[in-house]
């Protein structure tokens, strides 16, 4: 067994949980995916950051350009920023996948408030300052917490973990969950949001995730140090997707909304 199944086999129970969670079978009304998509796009959001640090250690962001880093990694990179930032709407608009979700949540009656206010105050905070003073829920702020800290300490197999095996390689099935509730519930209003789901299944189980993978393949190769980081970081950023689904589910119960 190599390395990749060795991980994955190791977050198995963590995945399982994820894609099992009683979160879906509760996204019964409107309501409730409003209020699953007022929470969840905060990791919609941290997920472009993960990329772009990615994308600033792979590749050469600066001016004069110079080849930066491993070809292949770099190429693996480019691709998906390709797909992630400059993908397509459903109407055939350039737009990120960000942006996608923003559009999914006004289509849907959902309010962007507390994710526009996130926005704004970076551009007079630090992520990390902001989220000290933040009134958003415990588990976003532990979900980015936890995000722009592996960014911080700037080990590129850690970020290219919870990239890989927090994101990338969680997605289809975590999302397949998800649209097999909504399209229950679903009408116009839910149009964009059900594009955006099939769109991330099909990108991140045929492209990305392989992708991704090979990334960490190429970064690791044979040092077990690198490989035990990138297990113990997955099952971080995993065990924080849990305790943020288990706040969604517990908004979606209880009919509070943080907005």
């Amino acid at each position: 067994m190599n390395q990749i199944s060795l991980v994955q086999k190791e977050l198995f129970p963590f995945k399982k949980q994820l894609t099992e969670h009683p979160v879906y079978i509760n996204l019964k009304t409107l309501k409730d995916v409003r209020v699953f998509m007022e929470h969840h796009v905060f990791a919609v959001w941290d997920f472009m950051s993960l990329l772009k640090a990615l994308q600033q250690k792979f590749t050469c962001v600066s001016i004069p350009w110079v080849p930066v880093g491993n070809p292949k990694i770099r190429r693996l990179i480019n691709q998906i920023v390709a797909d992630e930032e400059s993908d397509l709407d459903k109407h055939s608009n350039p737009a990120s996948h960000f942006e996608l979700y923003i559009d999914a949540m006004k289509e849907c009656g959902a309010s962007t408030q507390k994710i526009n206010e996130l926005l704004i105050n970076l551009e007079k905070k630090n992520i990390l300052d902001y989220l000290k003073s933040s009134p958003l829920p415990d588990a976003i702020k532990s979900f980015l917490h936890t995000t722009f800290n592996i960014i911080e300490r700037g080990k590129n197999h850690e970020i290219a973990a919870a990239f890989t095996f927090g994101r990338e390689d969680l997605i289809p099935d975590m999302f397949s969950s998800v649209l097999k509730d909504v399209q229950k519930n679903s009408s116009t209003n839910l149009d964009a949001f059900i594009y955006y789901l099939d769109r991330h299944i099909e990108l991140d189980s045929d492209e990305h995730s392989p992708l991704a993978m090979k990334m960490i393949e190429e970064l690791c190769e044979n040092d077990s140090e690198k490989w035990a980081d990138v297990l113990a970081v997955s099952k971080l950023v995993l065990s924080e997707r849990v305790r943020l689904w288990d706040a969604i589910n517990a908004h979606i119960r209880t009919h509070i909304s943080f907005n």
